[in-house]
């Protein structure tokens, strides 16, 4: 089986998100990476969630972690009768889940579809915490391959020598969309705003744009208009941390205000990802509101006063409405996101790859 994280960058690479091992997972810390490479070592499902919950991996990298908290729960129950296994599972397939608010629906596909693969295990007499293990491999594969489908509509949507503007890290979407345009030969210039207080645009988006070979430029968080307009930027492109079915696309907050003036400046914005089943409507996500006084710093270096009572206010996540979205790229085609319903014509999805 060739993986499919062949030819990206390094932290796209399976064991390089997130990776369980002898009773320990591994994951890398996008809190300081590139500027460190280290992981954090959880010896608990417990301790995967906190990972999660304390930002440790974002964008794709929790459904890459989450399920490895699977195994990692997998063998922390080893011992006990086969019923009593599985009913530990499912438990911390809910703490493993709800680890972030906004995410919880997806989170719960992800660690949901290893209990097949787990209770198939127990019936064979074999390792569950490896038979997990496998599954998620062999899932990640088939989920890199439909991501690389929506790589091919939003490259096709990219001008020869386009100048193409970000927000935040895209993840996988982003590792194909490159990939894609070198099968192509279409060469890019990427904008990355760099997103804050995490500066995962800056941190993340742009090393694997550069380390895959691309021009790349941050900007700080306020300059998209002005970018836009100087640098006659073609298309404003993101993933999304949920989708829902009625054209609103919750991604990390900024989207909606890049998305407001790629609409005044008549640049199209490209959403990448499949619709969520379960958000029929935009009010049923839960905007997760973080930690304020992570806005009052910049990687730990405090950038407000202090003792004078000024506040922060963190949103993780803001909401875009249909109207400013020329298009969602999904593994079926370009959509409208007016007309999301039909992208689950014939049968509906309901396991680790929609994500």
């Amino acid at each position: 089986m060739e993986r499919q994280d062949k030819g990206l960058a390094y932290m796209l690479q399976y064991e390089n998100i997130a990776w369980y091992e002898d009773g320990e997972v591994r994951i890398l810390d996008r809190r300081i990476y590139p500027a460190k490479t280290e992981f954090v070592v959880c010896r608990s499902h417990v301790e995967v969630a906190k990972a999660i919950t304390d930002m440790v991996t974002q964008s794709a990298g929790p459904f890459t972690a989450a399920p490895m908290g699977m195994a990692m729960a997998a063998w922390e129950c080893r011992d006990m009768d086969a019923a009593s296994q599985m009913d530990y599972l499912k438990k911390a397939s809910y703490t493993i889940s709800h680890s972030r608010p906004t995410t919880v629906g997806r989170m719960k596909l992800v660690t949901e579809a290893v209990l097949p693969a787990a209770e198939q295990a127990l019936k064979e007499g074999k390792r569950v915490d490896l038979a997990i293990r496998d599954f998620i491999v062999e899932a990640n594969n088939l989920r890199y391959a439909k991501i690389g489908k929506c790589a091919k509509y939003l490259v096709d949507m990219f001008p020869d020598n386009g100048k193409i503007m970000t927000q935040c890290f895209a993840e996988t979407i982003l590792g194909m969309m490159l990939k894609e345009c070198q099968s192509r030969g279409k060469v890019i210039k990427l904008f990355c705003p760099e997103t804050r207080p995490y500066f995962q645009g800056a941190r993340l988006t742009a090393t694997v744009c550069s380390q895959m070979g691309f021009d790349t430029t941050v900007i700080t968080d306020n300059m998209p208009a002005f970018v836009m307009a100087k640098e006659h930027i073609d298309v404003f492109t993101c993933a999304a941390d949920a989708i829902c079915l009625d054209g609103y696309v919750f991604n990390k907050v900024g989207t909606s205000q890049i998305a407001i003036c790629a609409k005044h400046f008549g640049i199209p914005m490209f959403v990448s990802g499949a619709p969520d089943v379960g958000h029929p409507t935009h009010d049923t996500v839960t905007i997760e509101m973080r930690d304020p006084d992570f806005s009052l710093q910049a990687m730990g270096v405090r950038t407000a006063i202090e003792g004078t009572g000024v506040k922060g206010y963190y949103p993780a996540f803001d909401m875009t409405p249909p109207y400013l979205i020329s298009g969602i790229a999904t593994d079926k085609g370009m959509f409208s996101p007016y007309d999301l319903h039909r992208y689950f014509e014939g049968h509906v999805d309901s396991n680790i790859l929609t994500v």
